[in-house]
């Protein structure tokens, strides 16, 4: 076989191969067949006047070249000068070609289907596939012949030859087989024949394959495959087809032609609805959006649907709602109601981030959402659509966008008008837990803002909702009991004492709290939020915490401060907010030390003092360090009454009538500061308990209030009742007087002004220090500052100390004696 294709084993380029194919002949050729000028058999010959045959495309290519250098017209064969450039067709000849052609085709084209088999050398059946692409571009008759004598299917199988060269020739003579001829395509049924078996899926299959010759000749087979509406739905049939032609058209590694034909096969894929919805859920969504904008009817009611199963990520949702958002909330304004349920489906779906809720409200979303869910009678949306509605109000309320500027009815309303707020807690009252969960979810979004919670707030209670509102708490759906505990935390800044109110009743809200943050399961939302609520409730408030008391509450809650402290319980989510909440509630217990007996007793049993001094430690955590230090400062405080003053032994017979005998016992083992016997589990003594350096420590806080707090505590060891002088030496032992002083020179607020002014007179008291101090002028200009421009109380201090550097007279009198 190899000497009928004439030896060959480099083909070259087309057109060698084209100069190649021309000649090789099975039957002997004659000279009248060859043109004289390009030495190829004539396909159109034409006779001049002398009787001279040429291809007339070639003889009239002559004449031009004639007539454009000015030569005389001549025949290029004879040079004999010629008087017409008429040609005559010469069709007995042209009729005897024809006929020889078909022969010598016939005969090569069964060369050919002998070398298309597995079992033939390489270099031949290369060849044969060559010789069938020539045939097609040499006419388009020629694709007839190849389907009539059975070459399809055996170049077909070619494509599982394991030469990588045989596959890619095969790959191409299949693409040159089918290409650029639509009518003829569809009259020889050569799709339908590449339609059948697993053609395309084994086309399909190169597209992944590791060398770019054969994903090239793959992709560019299947472009001309997809211009059939029959095959496009083929190709998107074959798993993972149009996922590999997506991946290729954002590849970098592609080649750039590669790419361009990935995607104008897309392109012709999208004329099938399912390869539109597989082209979206592998990323390539702008046709779904096209039709959805576009297409019939039926076609964007379909969209729709699809475009609410998709899962897309955030970036993609805000294309989609900037793309198409406007014409979803149209149809879900003016829909049928499977119009309305499929673009209330797909909102829902683009909603659920805030960058495309944010759109969404733009394009004017609120007021039909308020309209769907308030509307009656003939409008009135199905229960499960109203749910989709509140979902979708709960993903934009959350987004963070100012509501009370956007207007959503009529009278310029807007979602915290009084109105609306009241018919939102209507429907949570009057609906399934499906939908109060979500517009709990609405509320909480509303309360989560500054500028729109203070008019919640005020539609709660003029609608006397609270105690519904609380009652959720122990619903039994988890989604409803984490919405309201988030929603009455959010509240409970606002409206603490009529939550305290609420929970302190008979109905066990208070006792459900505490159930929930007692669950040994991690830390939940839902514990999270349980705790937030508890924390936020006003501290002060007597009865609640002696129902805490009773409960058992903070017993519970000690252990999981203790367990976190210790790492056995993590959340990474929740366990920060989560300590901060639940050391807020433990200190709740230190404010009621002087009226609850029951609390003394909780702190001494369970050694909060020390619990409290181990978290001023808990560095990066500034709420817990400051609710630590002020539940120091209580306890503190309470130390004065507590601590046991030794008791003298009477005098004897003789001291009681000599005063040389009275002389007083010494006591050793007492407190320095409180003068009595102290610790710091029994009494709460921070000096007992090694606290000041600890405190001290934190005036060097960046938090101004956790410097604060920590001022507060340290203060009461230099407080009234107790002894001042030694108060000043512990501190003065703890380094603690420069960033006492520190303090007041910084002026960071003026809360933190007037403890520091405070804490500073009671330094100078202390002669050494205020020697000291005398001779620093910033000093003395802080205090001068407050003398001058602090409240009355204040200013009275501030007086004092000046007197102590001798800044003011002692005879001022200014201020009246405050003692």
């Amino acid at each position: 076989m190899a000497a009928s294709w004439d030896g060959s084993n480099d083909p070259g380029s087309q057109s060698d191969d084209s100069f190649h194919f021309e000649r090789l002949h099975i039957e002997p050729i004659y000279d009248a067949f060859v043109c004289p000028l390009t030495k190829q058999v004539m396909r159109d010959p034409v006779t001049l006047e002398n009787g001279q045959t040429f291809e007339r495309e070639a003889i009239e290519k002559w004449f031009k070249e004639c007539k454009e250098s000015g030569r005389k017209l001549v025949c290029p064969l004879t040079l004999q000068e010629l008087r017409s450039t008429e040609l005559n067709p010469s069709m007995a000849l042209r009729n005897t070609i024809e006929e020889w052609t078909t022969r010598n085709e016939a005969a090569q084209l069964d060369m050919a289907r002998r070398s298309l088999n597995m079992g033939s050398p390489e270099n031949e059946t290369l060849q044969a596939l060559k010789y069938v692409q020539h045939l097609c571009r040499r006419s388009r008759s020629n694709k007839h012949n190849i389907r009539n004598a059975g070459l399809i299917p055996m170049i077909v199988d070619m494509l599982k030859s394991s030469s990588r060269k045989i596959r890619c020739r095969a790959l191409e003579t299949l693409r040159i087989v089918v290409e650029e001829d639509d009518e003829n395509k569809v009259g020889i049924g050569l799709l339908e024949l590449l339609a059948e078996g697993d053609t395309v899926r084994t086309v399909v299959k190169f597209l992944s394959h590791e060398l770019s010759k054969e994903r090239e000749e793959a992709v560019s087979l299947l472009y001309e495959l997809s211009k059939s509406e029959t095959l496009c739905e083929k190709i998107g049939s074959i798993n993972g087809a149009i996922l590999i032609l997506v991946g290729m058209t954002s590849s970098k590694s592609e080649d750039l032609s590669t790419v361009e034909k990935a995607d104008k096969t897309l392109e012709n894929l999208e004329k099938c609805e399912n390869n539109v919805r597989q082209m979206a859920e592998n990323g390539r969504l702008q046709p779904l959006l096209t039709q959805l904008l576009e297409g019939p009817p039926e076609t964007k009611l379909s969209m729709a649907g699809f475009l609410g199963e998709l899962a897309l990520n955030n970036d993609v949702k805000v294309i989609v709602a900037r793309t198409a958002g406007p014409s979803l909330i149209n149809i879900m304004k003016s829909g049928n109601l499977q119009s309305r349920e499929a673009a209330l489906k797909a909102l829902n779906q683009i909603s659920s981030c805030d960058p495309s809720a944010k759109v969404l409200i733009e394009a004017g979303i609120l007021s039909p959402l308020v309209n769907d869910l308030f509307a009656v009678g003939p409008n009135l949306l199905p229960t499960r659509l109203k749910e989709v509605s509140a979902t979708i109000l709960a993903s934009v309320v959350n987004s963070g966008e100012d509501f009370d500027s956007i207007p959503v009815g009529p009278d310029h309303q807007t979602l915290v008008s009084e109105d609306i707020v009241h018919n939102l807690l209507h429907l949570i009252s009057n609906t399934g837990p499906a939908i109060e969960c979500k517009l709990l979810q609405v509320l909480v979004g509303l309360t989560s803002s500054p500028t729109t919670v203070l008019s919640v707030v005020s539609a709660i209670k003029s609608s006397g909702a609270t105690i519904s509102l609380v009652q959720f708490i122990e619903a039994p759906q988890k989604d409803l009991r984490v919405a309201s505990l988030r929603l009455l935390q959010n509240l409970s800044p606002h409206m603490g004492q009529e939550l305290a109110d609420a929970l302190r009743g008979s109905v066990g809200q208070l006792g459900s709290l505490v159930k929930v943050i007692s669950e040994n399961t991690g830390i939940t939302e839902e514990q999270a939020a349980a705790v937030g609520l508890l924390a936020d409730l006003p501290e002060r408030d007597l009865g609640l915490t002696r129902q805490l008391l009773d409960e058992g509450a903070f017993l519970t809650v000690i252990n999981r401060v203790i367990a976190i402290r210790q790492g056995e319980i993590r959340g990474a989510r929740f366990v920060t907010p989560v300590l901060e909440g639940l050391v807020k509630i433990v200190a709740r217990v230190t404010y009621v030390l002087a009226d609850e007996p029951d609390a003394i007793a909780l702190c001494r049993d369970h050694n909060l003092a020390a619990l409290f001094i181990e978290l001023l430690q808990a560095n990066g955590l500034d709420n817990v360090q400051m609710v630590s230090a002020t539940a120091l400062e209580n306890l503190s405080q309470e130390s004065r009454n507590l601590t046991k003053l030794p008791e003298l032994p009477p005098p004897g017979f003789c001291a009681s009538i000599f005063s040389c005998f009275s002389k007083q016992p010494v006591i050793t083992g007492l407190c320095r500061i409180h003068r009595g016997r102290c610790s710091l589990k029994e009494t709460f003594c921070l000096y007992e308990g090694q606290a000041v350096l600890k405190l001290v420590a934190l005036l060097d806080h960046t938090n101004a209030s956790v410097v604060e707090a920590a001022l507060a505590a340290l203060s009461t060891i230099i407080d009234d009742g107790v002894d001042i002088e030694q108060g000043v030496l512990v501190l003065c032992e703890a380094e603690g007087v420069k960033p006492i002083l520190d303090v007041l020179l910084e002026k960071r607020t003026e809360t933190l002004r007037r403890r520091a002014v405070w804490a500073v007179e009671r330094l100078l008291r202390t002669d050494d220090i205020a020697y000291e101090v005398s001779g620093d002028q910033n000093v003395s200009t802080a205090l001068v500052d407050a003398f001058q421009h602090g409240d009355y109380r204040t200013r009275q201090i501030a007086e004092r100390a000046l007197k102590h550097v001798d800044k003011i007279p002692n005879f001022s009198g200014i201020f009246p004696n405050m003692g």
